[in-house]
């Protein structure tokens, strides 16, 4: 009997959000209301901010953000290639140019130290991402802003509870947070928004609800951005035990990465000094010197029923759609594309069993030869 496949994620749910959800439908308010308050009031004091808007999901949560920051076209972006196509599409949507910061290769996240020679005097805003479940360099990105008006916007879409000398991604600047269906946790699709900037955090709500302030009270030009309350209630749970989901995440990817070591040609994934790492994928690159390419460790994989995925494929410029257009930069990022051909995740969530974890070890030792 063939055994069973290990999905790369699992999403589920149990008792707590069946109640909610059952508060919610029997409460007659379906719509944006008192839940998504709940959501919004222990997100940011899990995170540690001011405020938390929630959105209708982790894209609009970038885009909102900007169009807070009032970006217009001719203003440019300083973001990373390697990330999921989202990050260039709310700066597209935005209006703005996007630039590119080529990445390390030990975090997958935007290099600070290539700031300095891509900043100008059109530079409106830095987004980096917070990659896999790891922040990024923020220190020094914040050092190399300074005092310039140069906004922050963090696309913690996979980084919630990530932390950085204690403080959590999403505070150094605008947050923005993913609640999509895979993520550590998830209300099926939904956004949220973190700042402690009062100015800012009124204009989201304006822009998330039509630009009211209050009915029929139009203050700007707004969309309807909104999450509902049934959303909310199917996230709340899983909030309330967002650092037990984090700490097994933790626990499955030491495993891994103790089995997994001394392989040659495999660069397991590496937590950097002072950063608190959540895992949302646990991502090892697969180099020249390994037996077999990433390709084909991912299908060998695959025949022995063990899940993995390619996150990402390409550059985010490099498809036919971006490559030609005039407000997406041509910035060389050698290191982006290198991570696009070696990097592979396997299954690190928090339902994988202790005989998962050995056979996904098993498996990818076998496949490389190890």
């Amino acid at each position: 009997m063939a055994e069973q496949m290990i999905p790369i994620s699992t999403v589920r749910t149990g008792a707590a959000e069946e109640e909610l959800v059952l508060q919610v439908l029997r409460s007659g308010m379906l719509a944006q209301g008192p839940m998504v308050e709940r959501l919004e009031s222990t997100f940011a004091d899990w995170i540690g901010v001011e405020h938390a808007v929630a959105v209708n999901n982790g894209t609009t949560a970038l885009v909102a953000s900007l169009q807070a920051l009032e970006i217009s076209p001719g203003d440019e972006v300083i973001t990373s290639p390697f990330t999921f196509v989202a990050t260039l599409n709310a700066i597209l949507e935005a209006g703005a140019t996007a630039r590119f910061a080529d990445i390390s290769l030990d975090d997958f996240a935007l290099n600070a130290e290539q700031l300095p020679s891509l900043i100008n005097e059109r530079t409106r805003v830095v987004m980096p991402v917070h990659l896999y479940g790891q922040a990024a360099d923020m220190p020094t990105i914040v050092a190399t802003i300074g005092d310039s008006p140069i906004a922050l916007v963090e696309d913690a879409a996979q980084a919630h509870g990530a932390t950085v000398g204690g403080r959590s991604a999403g505070t150094f600047g605008i947050g923005c947070f993913s609640l999509y269906a895979t993520k550590n946790f998830t209300t099926g699709e939904g956004g949220i928004i973190t700042t402690s900037d009062d100015a800012i955090a009124d204009r989201l709500r304006l822009l998330r609800n039509q630009g009211m302030r209050a009915r029929y009270q139009y203050e700007i030009a707004g969309h309807n951005y909104r999450l509902t309350d049934l959303q909310a209630a199917v996230g709340i749970p899983q909030l309330e035990r967002a650092d037990e989901i984090s700490s097994a995440r933790r626990h499955n990817a030491a495993v891994l990465s103790e089995g997994l070591s001394g392989i040659e040609g495999l660069v397991t994934p590496v937590t950097k000094h002072g950063r608190d790492h959540v895992f949302h994928q646990y991502t090892v690159r697969v180099t020249d010197e390994a037996r077999v390419t990433r390709d084909e460790l991912l299908d060998r994989l695959s025949q022995s029923g063990i899940g993995s995925g390619i996150y990402y494929p390409k550059a985010v410029y490099d498809y036919d759609c971006y490559r030609n257009h005039p407000s997406v930069g041509s910035d060389p990022t050698p290191n982006a594309e290198k991570a696009a051909l070696q990097v592979l995740s396997l299954p690190v969530h928090p339902y994988l069993s202790s005989g998962d974890l050995e056979r996904i070890i098993d498996g990818v030792r076998s496949a490389l030869g190890a």
